[in-house]
């Protein structure tokens, strides 16, 4: 195409909404010398060229999504976001209560400021996205029920005063609607119609419409269309769908349904559907007023650039259709036709021009006629070197063969672009007043290609640093997957200790992040440490409870190491559920490298698919599970300094410390009405003796998993030193032959183990099976059966390792097995009757007999081989 000058003239500056006014829905449209702008707020303008000046500023009740004109009588068509249509007479303006409200403008204030009231709402559907104008109809496009619905109303005539606009007729369209479409995308509603319609008695006039060349529109909409000279409603879904609608099939009475043709699907948002004259007219039909035709090809422009063409290809016997699918530079914001073959259409960085004018200028006038009626095979856009433009428009005030463009910009300045060939361009001499707007014309040039420069530089910049982090983010990813199955290079290793915070011991949960890898961790990751207590048994409406932890991480640099610090709580104060398991992975949001301007979740497709292993479930960050562990009651024990002998005593119940004066008036109280309990709902710690549970394991077992058989070690202190392998305070067991130790529990009761060699002489015909007994005791029964479940929880572990090595038990006797287990079931029926049924009068006694079987049920006469 050829190359077009351009000239550019700043009219004015407008406030933009909360957002920028790409948050909104801009809109520029001309008639005459005015010019009707809405820039996504709830103002609506109006601006006269001639004069240069804001004649008046619409306050309408919500944002303003679309606008239209009807010209007689004059009229201001408004849809508000979720509101319905609004009706503004410019005729009589006067009616409007004025308001001193100079929000409208930057510079020069506005003549007056209306309201729109609410009276003025001519439809009032909140479901309404987007409306056209056609003579005495009004068609709209609504969104209900996930789907589109066409419906068409019709205007009072001037003679009917105060009559209302009456629906004729309503369609359900086949194109299925998201639930926030209209959020994301607006649809397009415009009108074609055949040459016919256009010469008929009745003048044809329709907002944004235009008239088709009768080959074409044929060949589009069928020969029904054609014969009945019907307007086709033209319908741009945001799903890409192109449909149409015949104008008096929609009129037609009930019972008949309209014919709904989808002409093409973009698989994009439509932004834009407008005509063309692709071909040259004849010389005398350029003398004439009134072009003999219309135009000849149809366009859709899609949101991420892709566009089509639709043209009558007349070069055989039959004219058939000829459809051309281009690729624009994205995203394509609006988009404007001129009378001629040019298009223009705005990205965030310029405004385009392609023309799609005939392949038809060879100078051979048989290669001309045989290469007439073929669209170009590919567009070559010029640029404008005009950015961030939102809402485009041509003034209908230019004459035949010029353009000018009025453009609004994100930052909310109305600019005019007067187009012209360079060959067309004048060669005279300038004199002083055209001299003085030439150099303000080329200041103005100048600041719009700096401030485009600097848009520019702003996004090459955001880009490039998106590239490093998304290059940095790859690379741990790809050091931590891997390496799944072996030593991570970048680890987190979780450990239980004593710590005194706010003078009161607590326990705590270290977790130190250590970097092995050759990537240095930057600013953006985060360490997430869940905690998920599982539910306690001593409780029956207990549920998993989880709590999850994040540390943000500045800068962790290779070979260096980061500790943190999880309180779980005071051992006097905060209920503790063991076991815990704790997981640990690495997050980074992927929002942080799009950047804060990203708003849509389907914008991440672009970098990973949709079954990627590295995405966290909401799909907007990378997460890497780094370790998980269980932390149980072995590990927060709190050891005394003095470990004890073989041959310790037993736990005696612990007094309870002296109270507060207050609470000792309230438990001499509580003491005349209910009868005596301690800690976790049990009977008091002075009335029974301590709870108590065993575990026997065989000595062959324990050798062959410790290794401990030439150590010299005794088999007891070995075996307590491997329970408290993970406990922090247990090194003083490292130097010292010690087979028993009491400690503190986390909620402050007393626990004691102590681990015995024991034999088994009635279990194996073969003889005594030599064991180990581990010994629990508690005046607490539910710190008793943390201890218990820790131990089984390592023995579980132990026995699952050996059977892997392919070891086989003894020989036992079933009949003393049998025997066994008949006295546990004798035993678990009478704890289901002393709980179902307890004695009148004997709940003290009850409750002791009943904790004396539950004391024989865990401590069967039974090893573990």
């Amino acid at each position: 195409m050829a190359h077009a000058g351009h000239r550019l003239d700043y009219l004015a500056g407008f406030c933009c909404p909360l957002g920028g006014l790409a948050a909104g829905k801009p809109r520029v449209l001309c008639h005459d010398s005015e010019v009707y702008l809405s820039n996504g707020s709830e103002f609506l303008y109006v601006y006269d060229q001639e004069g240069k000046e804001l004649k008046a500023v619409y306050k309408c009740p919500e944002q303003v999504w679309h606008v239209e004109l009807l010209p007689d009588p004059k009229q201001l068509f408004i849809l508000c976001a979720h509101s319905g249509i609004y009706c503004v007479s410019l005729e009589e303006p006067g009616r409007l209560m004025e308001q001193t409200d100079s929000d409208g403008q930057e510079g020069d204030r506005p003549s007056g400021v209306f309201p729109v009231a609410s009276e003025a709402c001519v439809f009032p559907d909140p479901a309404l996205c987007t409306f056209t104008l056609l003579n005495s109809f009004v068609v709209t496009l609504s969104q209900a029920q996930g789907q589109w619905w066409l419906k068409l109303h019709e205007l009072p005539r001037a003679e009917q005063q105060g009559a209302g606009y009456r629906q004729l007729s309503e369609l359900a369209l086949g194109a299925e609607a998201g639930a926030d479409a209209a959020a994301r995308s607006l649809p397009v509603l415009c009108c074609a119609s055949a040459p016919g319609a256009a010469g008929s008695g009745e003048r044809l006039w329709c907002s944004g419409g235009f008239v088709l060349e009768e080959p074409l529109f044929s060949l589009l909409f069928g020969v029904d269309a054609a014969v009945l000279e019907s307007p086709m409603i033209l319908c741009g879904f945001p799903d890409g769908q192109l449909c149409s609608v015949p104008l008096k099939a929609l009129s037609s009475p009930p019972g008949q349904e309209p014919p709904v043709k989808l002409l093409h699907h973009l698989e994009e948002p439509i932004v834009f559907i407008g005509a063309l004259r692709t071909e040259r007219r004849a010389a005398e039909e350029e003398e004439e007023e009134q072009p003999a035709g219309g135009c000849d090809c149809v366009v859709a422009v899609g949101h991420s650039g892709k566009m089509v063409a639709v043209k009558a290809d007349e070069r055989a016997a039959a004219a058939v259709p000829e459809l051309r699918e281009y690729g624009l530079r994205g995203p394509v914001l609006c988009a404007a036709c001129g009378s001629g073959s040019r298009m223009y259409y705005s990205t965030p960085s310029d405004i385009a021009a392609v023309d799609l004018e005939c392949a038809g200028e060879a100078s051979d006038g048989e290669d001309a006629e045989g290469a007439a009626g073929v669209l170009p095979p590919v567009l070559s856009p010029a640029s404008l070197s005009i950015c961030s433009v939102v809402a485009l428009s041509l003034s209908s005030r230019a004459s035949e063969g010029e353009s000018e463009l009025l453009a609004l910009s994100a930052k909310g300045r109305l600019v005019s672009c007067d187009l012209c060939s360079a060959e067309e361009a004048p060669a005279t001499s300038l004199t002083p007043a055209e001299a003085g707007r030439r150099i303000k014309e080329l200041l103005s040039g100048i600041g719009n290609t700096s401030e485009r420069v600097s848009f520019l530089k702003k996004a090459v910049d955001q880009k490039n640093r998106a590239l490093a982090s998304l290059n940095q983010v790859m690379n741990v990813s790809a050091a931590l997957l891997s390496s799944q199955d072996g030593h991570k290079p970048i680890a987190c290793t979780v450990t239980a200790n004593w710590s005194c915070l706010l003078l009161q011991d607590t326990v705590t949960i270290s977790c130190v992040l250590e970097n092995c890898s050759e990537y240095s961790l930057e600013q953006g990751w985060t360490l997430c440490v869940q905690l998920l207590a599982s539910p306690c048994a001593l409780e029956e409406d207990s549920v998993d409870s989880g709590t999850t932890f994040t540390f943000p991480i500045d800068q962790l640099l290779p070979g260096n190491k980061r500790e943190l610090t999880l309180p779980l709580g005071s051992a006097a104060d905060t209920k503790l559920d063991l076991p815990l398991t704790i997981s640990c992975a690495l997050y980074y949001s992927l929002r942080d490298i799009l950047g804060s301007g990203c708003d849509s979740p389907e914008a991440l497709d672009d970098f990973f698919p949709d079954d990627s292993p590295i995405l966290s479930p909401d799909r907007e960050g990378i997460c890497l599970p780094l370790s998980e562990c269980t932390i149980d009651m072995l590990q927060c024990l709190r050891l005394e300094s003095g470990p004890r002998g073989p041959e310790a005593p037993a736990l005696a119940p612990a007094p309870p410390a002296a109270p507060e004066p207050v609470e000792t008036f309230l438990q001499v109280a509580r003491e005349q009405t209910e009868p005596s309990t301690g800690k976790d709902g049990e009977p008091g710690d002075g009335d029974l003796p301590p709870s108590a549970a065993s575990i026997r394991v065989s000595s062959e077992l324990l050798k062959n998993a410790l290794k401990n058989s030439g150590s010299g070690v005794p088999l007891s202190c070995a075996t307590l030193r491997w329970l408290l392998a993970d406990n922090a305070a247990a090194e003083a067991l490292r130097g010292a032959e010690v087979a028993a130790v009491r400690g503190a529990a986390p909620r402050g009761g007393e626990v004691q183990l102590r681990v015995r060699e024991v034999s088994m002489n009635d279990l194996s015909p073969a003889g005594p099976i030599q064991a180990v007994e581990i010994l629990m005791e508690s005046p607490s029964l539910a710190d008793m059966c943390r201890v218990h479940h820790a131990v089984i929880r390592r023995i579980q572990a132990l026995v699952l390792e050996q059977a892997a090595q392919g070891s086989g038990p003894p020989d036992l006797r079933m009949q003393y097995l049998r025997q066994i287990q008949a006295n546990h079931e004798m035993l678990l029926k009478e704890a289901q009757a002393l709980r179902e049924r307890p004695p009148r009068g004997e709940d003290g006694a009850a409750a002791e007999k009943l904790l004396h079987v539950y004391r024989q049920l865990r401590n069967p006469s039974l090893v573990v081989l």
